[in-house]
């Protein structure tokens, strides 16, 4: 499939700016009200943050898509485990398909594949993000090989209208708009630079999405570099190009708020979405809306709660990512060097030890 047209990608910057202000607008009126009456009811402040959330996700998209639009990357092609990758991204988002209420069934044999693992896995979760926007039923995810020519191909398939609609013939044409929006633009995008064909159908009612992958790994091919060369690989690709974890969404933990400030900074270049929280109860019910990627937090509030966080999270997706900040003295530690799986850093350390250290964490999903 042919990379978009200078023209094409026009049309998804119009795209970007429309899904930025329709949100924005309808967060400005609510505030215009509280301006005027001052108060908000609960629904008020309810659709106020929906709106502000809904317009930050399209400005991660549109992050997103600028890198893809850079030309800058630089795809370190090695052999993933596309079963494993995927049933890893599918523990990670466990709590927010059973939040949203949806079932998510699998069928998926075991294939290996030649491929950059940072763009795959970004892949996979574009793939969710798009398919759990839609869905007013279950996610059907099956994953097998062609007979010939041979090839891996992952199949997706959800009804996007209420399934209590599907017998009427019209299609409504906000429902395509839907599934056309800017997550489609950048898992459709996301897939191109893999170098995979999305081929996407839609039949009354019901999406069928299918990504098919030609680069397939053969049983003599070589085993895949290890971590650390991994983690040389992506700092080679951290030169060419200056936000190398765009998209990937990281979670601040801590009361003070200088050394938030200081986790921010110090990682500001990477392109990642940073959210905050001051308290372990903030956390827990952040991580239960949706999972990060990666938690920093303060080792001044372990406590009995935060320990259980990590138990649930680790046991739901074990590729996660803890980072243990401490203000005083402390060696900068990989997870893979300590007995409970958390990496740790010294406050001092933060600006120049934390990117690498996040790159390698996050380098152990591939």
């Amino acid at each position: 499939m042919p990379e978009p047209t200078p023209v094409q990608w026009a049309d998804i910057v119009q795209q970007l700016g429309a899904e930025i202000a329709g949100p924005l607008s309808a967060a400005l009126e609510q505030i215009q009200n509280l301006a005027t009456t001052g108060q908000i009811d609960r629904r008020g402040l309810r659709l106020l943050r929906r709106s502000v959330d809904d317009a930050r996700t399209a400005g991660m998209l549109g992050q997103q898509l600028a890198r893809l639009a850079s030309g800058r990357l630089r795809l370190n092609r090695e052999r993933q485990h596309l079963t494993q990758m995927l049933r890893s991204v599918l523990a990670q988002r466990s709590r927010e398909t059973q939040a949203r209420g949806v079932q998510v069934r699998q069928s998926l044999k075991p294939v290996e594949i030649w491929a950059d693992g940072a763009l795959l896995f970004a892949l996979l979760n574009a793939l969710m993000d798009w398919a759990l926007a839609n869905t007013h039923s279950s996610v059907d995810l099956r994953l097998d090989l062609t007979p010939w020519p041979v090839k891996a191909r992952l199949s997706c398939r959800f009804a996007h209208r209420s399934l209590d609609l599907l017998g009427e013939d019209s299609e409504p044409q906000d429902s395509s708009a839907s599934l056309d929006s800017l997550a489609w633009r950048l898992l459709e995008q996301t897939a191109i630079t893999l170098g995979v064909l999305p081929l996407r159908e839609q039949e009354a009612g019901i999406t069928l999405l299918t990504l098919e992958f030609n680069q397939l790994a053969p049983d003599e091919a070589p085993a895949p570099d290890s971590t650390h060369a991994r983690l040389e690989a992506e700092a080679e690709r951290m030169g060419g190009n200056s936000r190398p974890l765009a998209g990937c969404q990281l979670l601040i933990l801590s009361a003070n708020r200088d050394l938030r400030t200081e986790a921010q900074a110090a990682v500001r270049h990477m392109g990642m979405l940073v959210d905050v929280v001051g308290s372990v109860a903030e956390a827990e019910q952040f991580c239960r809306e949706g999972l990060p990627h990666a938690l920093l937090f303060d080792a001044g509030l372990t406590n009995e709660a935060l320990l259980q966080l990590i138990a649930e999270v680790m046991r739901d997706a074990p590729d996660f990512s803890f980072v243990e900040m401490f203000d005083g003295e402390h060696r900068t530690q990989l997870s893979t060097a300590t007995s409970d799986g958390v990496a740790r850093i010294s406050r001092r350390h933060l600006p120049d030890a934390l990117p690498s250290l996040l790159m390698f964490e996050l380098a152990k999903r591939n």
